[in-house]
């Protein structure tokens, strides 16, 4: 069972989440039209989300002085409204590694007021980070993503690494 409450609101980070959840409702209702269409939707979103986010990704190597340094993407890729938006925390980098937990996700809340059911937000959440692997690709870096929201966890636990 999916559990997703916010503990900060601050008039910034409510309307990026706000924008956040318009983006992850349009993701939804083209994923659920497109099962209707009998296309492969998965596949579609899957390459596209990954391909916007190698677009992402080189924009912040070229941001970072040294890209092969973790620490240096942390400090781009995190900024402030970031880390509050998504409630991060025990954010580790180093040369080769970044950690991150998101205590909350402005995408699963949308889903769910879509009506989808856990399953369904579980795939989209797990399409939806297609996103951050094309970042992590493109920066020359792995991601694991082991614990979700959306699969129920209580929260989502990101390693990007060499």
């Amino acid at each position: 069972m999916i559990k997703n409450e916010a503990k900060i609101s601050e008039e910034k980070i409510d309307i990026n989440r706000a924008q956040l959840e318009h983006r992850a409702t349009w993701m939804g209702l083209i994923f659920d039209e497109a099962v209707k269409a009998g296309v492969d939707a998965e596949g579609i979103l899957r390459r596209a989300i990954k391909r916007c986010g190698n677009i992402h990704g080189e924009g912040f190597k070229a941001q970072c002085a040294d890209p092969q340094n973790c620490t240096d993407f942390r400090n781009v890729f995190l900024g402030e409204v970031g880390i509050k938006t998504f409630e991060m925390e025990n954010i580790e980098a180093t040369h080769d590694d970044l950690k991150v937990e998101f205590n909350y996700c402005a995408l699963v809340n949308a889903w769910k007021k879509l009506g989808f059911d856990d399953e369904r937000c579980a795939l989209l959440c797990d399409i939806a980070m297609d996103g951050d692997r094309g970042i992590a690709e493109a920066m020359g870096l792995t991601l694991n993503l082991t614990d979700t929201i959306a699969k129920g966890c209580s929260k989502c636990k990101l390693h990007f690494h060499k």
